[in-house]
């Protein structure tokens, strides 16, 4: 199945679904095998027992669906998503990124507006707090648009005076530059990713992009997701 509905985030980035296989009847069937038993489509029987597989903590068969995403976003959410897959314990997981190796496109990068930027958490060394003041805020966007357009600069030399890309990319900002990549994974996997992205305490950013993979999947798998991933109330 193709699907081609894309869903922006931040300011340049976006997450886009591209490939579907199952449905919630995939999950049913997939444990009445068991039984040597097959619906032909969904029935209040079978959600009885999709959400009883949620409730139960009984896992493999939401990992015979599979959804394919493309990502945009920058460096910083790229990394925090990557090292929770390759931390996943869940199978069916699969990441080709996009590489300044091969590719010289001109580079974007994510710069907080001045009212965006939070202050330092006052009891973790992590995360982030309240928004910082406007005029500060200002600075700092301002700041980081000069250092940005620096490495441009010292990038685009780079590559005018023949550097390599792989070594003129050196000069480009990292964490806020954003990368590409396409992420493939089960249905357990994914909800396991939201339950821990979706959560208050994790990085406003890619919360957004979180909350983004949910929208896509709701509509293919609407009452497996529901179980799986509990949103939380404000």
């Amino acid at each position: 199945m193709n699907e081609q509905r894309m869903i922006n985030v931040l300011d340049n980035g976006y997450v886009r679904l591209v490939n579907v296989m199952g449905s919630d009847l995939t999950v049913a069937n997939s444990a009445r095998v068991s039984y040597d038993k097959e619906s032909k489509e969904l029935t209040e029987r079978d959600i009885r027992l999709i959400k009883f597989l949620a409730r139960e903590g009984h896992t493999s068969p939401f990992r015979h669906a599979i959804l394919q995403f493309e990502v945009y976003a920058p460096l910083m959410v790229a990394r925090q998503w990557w090292k929770y897959v390759v931390g996943s314990d869940h199978v069916m997981d699969a990441w080709n990124e996009s590489s300044r190796r091969y590719i010289t496109e001109y580079p974007a990068f994510y710069i907080p507006k001045a009212d965006e930027w939070r202050s330092a958490p006052e009891n973790s060394k992590q995360g982030s707090g309240e928004p910082i003041d406007i005029k500060i805020g200002e600075q700092h966007t301002k700041a980081l648009m000069n250092y940005v357009k620096l490495g441009e600069d010292l990038y685009e030399q780079a590559l005018h005076n023949g550097i390599c890309a792989e070594q003129a990319r050196l000069f480009l900002p990292a964490y806020g530059m954003y990368v590409r990549w396409y992420w493939t994974a089960s249905l357990q996997s994914i909800a396991h990713f939201l339950n821990q992205r979706m959560a208050h305490d994790a990085q406003k950013e890619i919360q957004e992009y979180a909350e983004a993979v949910y929208e896509l999947v709701k509509p293919h798998f609407p009452v497996s997701i529901g179980e799986l991933v509990k949103e939380e109330s404000d």
